[in-house]
């Protein structure tokens, strides 16, 4: 058996919903001896199952060569009783407004009940509607090829990154903008499409939805999602970046996990309706070539 190793430490905690916790001399098993304050502050979070933290002081720290005494499994949620099916897209209608000052869709008629009678036999009708839209428009998901030149779009996403995949909602307390690595950490995420409740949505077709204030990921909170292995990231806010004057333009949440070959989903609404885990998660566009994003019908399965 290798070196084990044990950090023992104190730790000062600030809760995002108000509050603090303070421990002194407490042990935790680390994969190795050297493990910086970011790291073990994490570990911390995630070993007692800790929700809404703010932040983490790490202080009076050491590093003990010991046997692991083994940890403790944190349940984060318990899946809500009975299978049913939850709606998690916004409606597609005529006009509507996804991202201020891009254009709507037009949804018009193709074929009318009324024109498709010279068509067939008697008492038989028919209605073709046509649609013309921008690709960001409703409920999507971003493809690799929506971020990097010549990498997968919609038709080279398996569906196992797409369809059918264990869920787990991350809720992030009201008035929260940056969603980081801290917020992240007490929830496993290895092949589960992470979900990130916000409540922003309830902002949708509003031009309050676009404000700068909009919720969003970190770049290093996407980077933990790629190394923990995340299969997809979804959203209920505007952007999984910030879209601030601030960030000056950059887009690391959406740059990091699109060239990891995870999928994001923005636009989501009703993640209020799931319980933290026990659920399955669809987002499936059609297979269109030479695209890279596309409205999807965003549905969960929650078991009992």
């Amino acid at each position: 058996m290798g070196e084990q190793w044990r950090a023992q430490f104190d730790a000062e905690v600030s809760f995002a919903n108000g509050g603090g916790l303070r421990t002194e001399g407490f042990r935790l098993d680390i994969p190795g001896r050297d493990i910086g304050d970011e790291d073990l502050a994490a570990l911390f979070v995630r070993h007692l199952g800790l929700l809404m933290v703010a932040e983490v002081r790490i202080s009076a720290k050491s590093i003990i060569e010991e046997a692991h005494k083994g940890g403790r499994g944190v349940a984060v949620g318990q899946p809500a009783p009975g299978r049913r099916l939850v709606e998690l897209s916004h409606v597609i209608s005529d006009g509507m407004i996804t991202l201020p000052g891009w254009p709507g869709p037009r949804i018009t008629d193709w074929l009318t009940f009324a024109a498709s009678r010279e068509r067939y036999a008697a008492g038989t009708e028919f209605h073709v509607a046509r649609i013309d839209l921008i690709a960001n428009t409703g409920t999507y998901v971003d493809t690799p090829a929506h971020r990097w030149a010549g990498r997968d779009d919609l038709t080279g996403v398996p569906l196992d990154r797409l369809a059918d995949l264990p869920g787990v909602v991350v809720r992030v307390p009201a008035g929260t903008r940056a969603v980081d690595r801290l917020m992240l950490a007490p929830y496993e995420v290895s092949g589960r499409a992470v979900l990130l409740h916000t409540g922003w949505d309830v902002h949708f077709g509003t031009e309050r939805y676009g404000a700068p204030e909009a919720p969003y990921l970190t770049g290093d909170a996407a980077q933990a999602l790629v190394d923990a292995g995340a299969a997809l990231v979804g959203i209920d806010s505007i952007n999984i970046d910030d879209m601030s004057p601030a960030a000056g333009g950059l887009r690391p949440a959406h740059s990091t996990l699109l060239a990891a070959d995870v999928p994001i989903v923005e636009h989501l609404t009703g993640l209020d309706a799931l319980p933290p885990t026990g659920f399955r998660f669809t987002a499936t566009p059609p297979m269109v070539a030479g695209m890279g994003t596309f409205p999807v019908r965003a549905f969960a399965v929650v078991n009992p």
